[in-house]
């Protein structure tokens, strides 16, 4: 009897260190998990703020929106398959005809529903005040130029625009790509010193290419 008892209590020892074993890694499992969770959303924000100056870069610049994605093509209608069973079938019973026909016109009246409910949105989107536009980083970097005295570097420029504007998730990479544009267009004059490169803001003296244009 004694052995019998001692080799269940072994049997459910092994168990319960199992049981234990597995709970342990489990949870190192989630723990894991959850770290590389914490990190791929961290990077989506990341993507999602270069995104939104990129788009507020392209814009300044005058170019054309991203295009827009494609509607879903509309699914054609259900009422095409039983035409072709109707037309196979007119010899064999032409009274089906009279009967699907008013079914065929109910099907294609139900989405008329659909226009009157977008309708509502769009009027409900209308109803609300639309929000302040921020300044472009265009606009930004031009006003900061102007205000120096001095040539000023990508990378001083992109860390006076990112305190003054924290929120807006300015990078140092797109700050330059904004001061060639400027450049392109004679909103600003680049300089280089050895191997640096510094920005400052055009001379009055000198016509830019908008004033130029329009004089014409």
């Amino acid at each position: 009897m004694s052995d019998t008892v001692a080799a269940k209590n072994g049997v459910t020892t092994q168990y319960l260190a199992r049981v234990a074993d597995d709970l342990e890694q489990n949870l190192k499992e989630q723990e894991r998990l959850g770290t590389e969770i914490a990190v791929l959303q961290s990077q989506l924000a990341e993507l999602e703020a270069d995104r939104a100056v990129l788009v507020s870069l392209q814009e300044a610049l005058g170019a054309s929106s991203a295009p827009a994605t494609p509607a879903p093509a509309a699914p054609e209608p259900e009422s095409a398959p039983a035409a072709s069973v109707v037309d196979k079938k007119d010899t064999a019973a032409p009274a089906k005809k009279d009967t699907a026909a008013p079914a065929k016109k109910a099907r294609a009246k139900k989405p008329a529903a659909v226009p009157v409910q977008r309708a509502r949105k769009t009027k409900t989107a209308a109803a609300k005040p639309a929000e302040p536009r921020q300044p472009s980083l265009v606009t930004l970097a031009r006003d900061f130029l102007t205000s120096q005295t001095e040539p000023r570097s990508a990378a001083e420029i992109a860390e006076a625009l990112a305190q003054e504007h924290p929120d807006r998730g300015i990078k140092k990479t797109v700050v330059r790509t904004t001061l060639e544009g400027l450049v392109a267009k004679n909103h600003a004059q680049r300089s280089k010193q050895g191997s640096s490169v510094f920005y400052t803001a055009p001379d009055p003296a000198e016509p830019s290419a908008d004033s130029g244009a329009s004089s014409e």
